[in-house]
């Protein structure tokens, strides 16, 4: 049975083996520092362990659950956060978007633009939420 641990920050999916008696621990994926478990994440482990049985549902709640718990500690996860979001925001601002288009993979400019549409409308969700939870500090 497969399961999701963690080691240190970061969040692993493994399953447990016996060989010879003893207990051994597949490392079947990484997760990052939140247990996410993606289409990809299932394909990955599907492709390299084909005959392995496992609760995809069921992981994927008890990985929704978990994701809760940065949160719920400290903020070190949201400074984390930050960074990130603030690191993204100047690769978006440096993107040469018609420059996509001429290089050897010209596919790749319409999953960029698919990409940059989805997370703007996920940034609207998100500020969307905190507009109703506290409107006077965002206005509109």
């Amino acid at each position: 049975m497969a399961f999701i641990r963690k080691r240190g920050e970061s969040y692993y999916l493994v399953h447990n083996v016996r060989e010879n008696g003893q207990v051994r621990q597949v490392h079947l994926a990484s997760l990052g520092e939140r247990p996410r478990i993606s289409d990809e994440v299932i394909a990955g482990v599907r492709s390299k362990h084909p005959f392995l049985d496992v609760d995809w549902d069921h992981l994927r709640q008890k990985a929704s659950r978990d994701l809760l718990q940065p949160f719920q500690h400290d903020s070190a996860y949201l400074k984390s956060l930050l960074a990130s979001i603030r690191s993204l925001h100047m690769d978006i601002v440096d993107l040469p978007m018609p420059a996509l288009g001429l290089g050897r993979d010209r596919e790749v400019l319409p999953q960029v633009v698919s990409s940059l549409r989805l997370l703007r409308s996920t940034l609207d969700v998100k500020l969307n939420q905190l507009r109703k939870e506290r409107p006077i500090e965002f206005g509109t």
